[in-house]
């Protein structure tokens, strides 16, 4: 059976590409990761084994709005940090670019010592950075989150 080694990329198209892409040269190299692609179209950077993106919209969709729980929507990213106190650290970060804090650093249920701060983007797409100690849900592939995500 194979498996898979982590996610390579993701990418967002953004409803505003200047005001995202902007956005995203503060947030992304503050998470470690490093500009590999700045074009009229696209910004990407690549770090901690994965690669993020931002494209401009077609034309007919430039300046349409995020809909969080449409079909083929990006639900929301999250990232996966190294330590606790990177959450608090990133959190003051946020505050600091005027980033929108949907909620500020706090435990959550989805796993044993899950702590997050949960932000959007320009465009109003959630992101998170979270911190779970050891593996996680990794460590036990057969157990299931009890809490429900709604409202993430």
């Amino acid at each position: 059976m194979m498996e898979i080694n982590g996610v390579a990329h993701t990418f967002i198209t953004a409803g505003d590409f200047e005001r995202s892409v902007a956005f995203y040269r503060q947030l992304l190299p503050f998470l470690g990761l490093q500009e590999v692609a700045d074009s009229a179209d696209t910004y990407y950077c690549v770090g901690g084994r994965t690669g993020f993106g931002i494209r401009r919209p077609d034309p007919a969709h430039s300046g349409a709005a995020y809909a969080q729980f449409r079909v083929g929507s990006l639900h929301h990213q999250c990232w996966r940090v190294r330590d606790r106190a990177d959450i608090d650290e990133a959190y003051a970060f946020l505050v600091s670019i005027g980033a929108k804090v949907v909620h500020a650093p706090q435990d959550e249920p989805w796993a044993p010592g899950y702590y997050s701060v949960l932000f959007e983007d320009p465009d109003g797409i959630r992101l998170e950075l979270n911190h779970v100690p050891g593996r996680g849900l990794f460590d036990t592939p057969t157990q299931r989150v009890g809490a429900s995500l709604d409202g993430r």
